[in-house]
């Protein structure tokens, strides 16, 4: 069985490709109406698909656990991170955790997708599989700021 959300991974992880590949440092450098940089929002995502990459790994070694996050205060944490972080260096890290994270995903066999979903369902747990839902949330933003 093919991972079920690996489709969406993929085509969010093109559109992804295709639109940082056309980033101007000024583009990097434009300003979201909610605080973040387009670099910013980048390495922004990046953080959140290592996230994913070391909890599966964590879970595949040492089992299912709840995982707890407060996303608010980490989204908070990490602007100022995020908006230190070189552009071009935040474009880099996006791409390869992207891909890392939809390799990782990819990985999973069937019964461990559908114990990682009743897991996560059960301890309330943020625990997002099919990583198209962040991203195109923020490439959405990314283009309406760009007017793409």
């Amino acid at each position: 069985m093919t991972f079920p959300y690996a489709q969406q991974n993929d085509v969010s992880r093109s559109r992804l490709e295709t639109l940082v590949s056309g980033l101007s440092d000024a583009d990097l450098a434009r300003s979201t109406d909610y605080g973040w940089t387009v670099a910013a929002l980048l390495a922004h995502l990046a953080f959140w698909d290592q996230r994913m990459i070391m909890i599966l790994k964590r879970w595949k070694e040492e089992g299912l656990d709840a995982s707890p996050i407060d996303a608010g205060a980490v989204n908070d944490s990490l602007r100022v991170i995020c908006h230190a972080l070189e552009p071009r260096a935040a474009i880099e890290l996006c791409l390869s955790s992207a891909e890392a994270a939809d390799a990782e995903l990819a990985r999973l066999t069937a019964e461990e997708v559908k114990r990682m979903e009743e897991h996560a369902a059960a301890t309330n747990t943020q625990f997002r599989m099919d990583r198209s839902l962040h991203r195109n949330g923020h490439l959405d933003d990314i283009e309406a700021l760009l007017k793409l």
